[in-house]
């Protein structure tokens, strides 16, 4: 147990900018995570993300706001809980498909700066889990808080398959860094994934919601995984960033789909 909680304690602060604290007997607390280790509990991590996104969707609902800003407030609360540590993946991704070689889109994506391709893909990022979370709040606010805390689970998940799959694509940057998870603690991690999903939508929104959102969040990695072999010649951080991203957008989508009305 004491294990688990380090390992929580790491993918928290690797994944979001709350203040956590070190965990008893735990060594280094503030280093580098290794995905070997924390990629278990990647899936628990990520639903206390996206629980801090519920709850200020459902206060804001409480404090009489509607669908619309009720929704812009539980993303923008997501956005600064993780710092925009995946939008900027997703930024960055989306301005090196503007190169033309593996080598020039992985220069361009280690620019700092943000062009055209990158402004165009968070804001349509933004504004599509925005409205995703609008229609559901609007269908029912229970199913819309269930899918922010197992989309955050499962769409973190999604972009474990990548570093799994594929070697680092440039032996330096967080990718090279970070290692590989193993495969026993990405099933693990895709058991609770789906086990989150499940608990969490089948009493809102249904079981066949549940079982379509995880596998459009599957269906992403595979996706983004076969693109970043094809583009870069293996994964980095910030196509992980982008592949949680549009696997978060997919698993909202597929519930506001197959949820019945």
């Amino acid at each position: 147990m004491s294990g688990i909680l380090i390992d929580l304690a790491r993918m928290l602060r690797f994944y979001s900018r709350l203040p956590v604290p070190p965990v008893p007997g735990e060594a280094e607390p503030y280093g580098a995570p290794e995905f070997a280790r924390i990629a278990r509990v990647v899936p628990l991590g990520a639903a206390v993300i996206g629980l801090i996104a519920a709850v200020a969707l459902l206060f804001a609902a409480r404090l009489g706001f509607g669908e619309l800003a009720s929704a812009i407030i539980a993303v923008a609360v997501l956005v600064a809980v993780t710092g925009a540590f995946h939008e900027d993946g997703l930024a960055d991704t989306a301005d090196s498909l503007g190169g033309a070689t593996p080598e020039r889109r992985l220069e361009i994506m280690t620019d700092s700066r943000i062009g055209t391709y990158g402004t165009m893909a968070v804001v349509l990022a933004l504004l599509l889990r925005i409205v995703l979370v609008a229609e559901l709040t609007q269908d029912s606010i229970a199913v819309a808080a269930a899918a922010l805390i197992a989309s955050a689970a499962c769409s973190r998940t999604a972009a474990l398959w990548l570093a799994m799959q594929l070697p680092p694509a440039r032996p330096s940057g967080s990718a090279f860094a970070a290692g590989r998870p193993e495969v026993e603690d990405f099933v693990i991690a895709g058991i609770l994934a789906a086990v989150i999903a499940g608990l969490a939508l089948t009493p809102t929104a249904g079981l066949f919601p549940a079982i379509m959102a995880v596998v459009a969040s599957a269906a992403i990695a595979a996706a983004m995984t076969r693109g970043a072999e094809r583009l870069f010649g293996g994964q980095t951080g910030d196509v992980a960033g982008a592949t949680q991203q549009c696997a978060e957008i997919a698993f909202l989508a597929a519930v506001f789909i197959f949820t019945a009305r």
